[in-house]
């Protein structure tokens, strides 16, 4: 069976693509890759990813590595450079692979193209990071149907940040997508707590040859993860 690869892209900005891909990574034992990097190029989401996992994890250099922390479009504007889709062309690699986006599904990589275009060209089933906030029911709506429209696919959603009892099971079934597993706001993510969830989605959200997990009456949830003592005890998403 072929390795397991996703593209991991979030309703917006600052919702925790990197923090969820790093639980994917470490459970898996995957590669990543970032294609685009903007901003902050001394401590990018590689290297985060780096110092979040507990082995030598590949991860494969960015295609763009912009210094401006903006949009792409204008950090590579910025430096004179043009995004080109015929430019990105995924890892050669037999092993699991975490791709991980630049903000949300339209953010522009040129005048005239998105990220959701190179999503469509890379053809990985997609994971979607949400969280909730006033406003996000709406952009995790238009998030799963701008996806669809393209045809792209869809492996699940992941809530980051506080649990709410009543808006995620109702989103849920909404879009019609499994809630793959669930994260904790944490005011920094160790290693440690990585590898916690990482441990819970083994045998719950990835069998042991690490494809997806889906028993008969599980659905919507594939994974119950919360490893964290703050869970509420009525939370289906609570580990016992």
């Amino acid at each position: 069976m072929p390795a397991p690869r996703f593209f991991v892209t979030g309703i917006g900005t600052e919702v925790g693509k990197t923090a969820v891909a790093s639980v994917l990574v470490e459970a898996l034992r995957a590669d990543y890759w970032k294609p685009v990097q903007c901003g902050e190029l001394e401590a990018s989401d590689t290297h985060t990813i780096q110092g979040r996992v507990s082995f030598p994890v590949q991860c494969y250099p960015e295609r763009y590595r912009l210094r401006a922390l903006k949009s792409p479009h204008q950090a590579a504007a910025a430096e004179g450079v043009l995004i080109e889709l015929s430019d990105f062309e995924l890892p050669k690699t037999d092993n699991a692979l975490i791709v991980e986006g630049a903000g949300g599904v339209l953010v522009p990589l040129n005048d005239s193209n998105t990220m959701l275009d190179l999503m469509k060209q890379l053809q990985l089933p997609v994971i979607i990071v949400t969280r909730n906030y006033l406003g996000s029911l709406n952009h995790t709506f238009l998030t799963v149907e701008v996806l669809r429209q393209r045809g792209i696919p869809i492996a699940g959603l992941v809530f980051n940040g506080p649990f709410d009892a009543e808006l995620e099971p109702f989103v849920s079934r909404k879009t019609e997508l499994p809630i793959l597993f669930r994260m904790d706001t944490h005011a920094m993510l160790t290693l440690d707590i990585v590898k916690s969830y990482a441990d819970s989605l083994r045998g719950t959200l990835f069998n042991d040859d690490n494809s997806i997990f889906a028993p008969s009456g599980q659905k919507p949830y594939l994974a119950s993860v919360h490893p964290t003592s703050n869970c509420p005890g009525s939370s289906p998403h609570c580990a016992s």
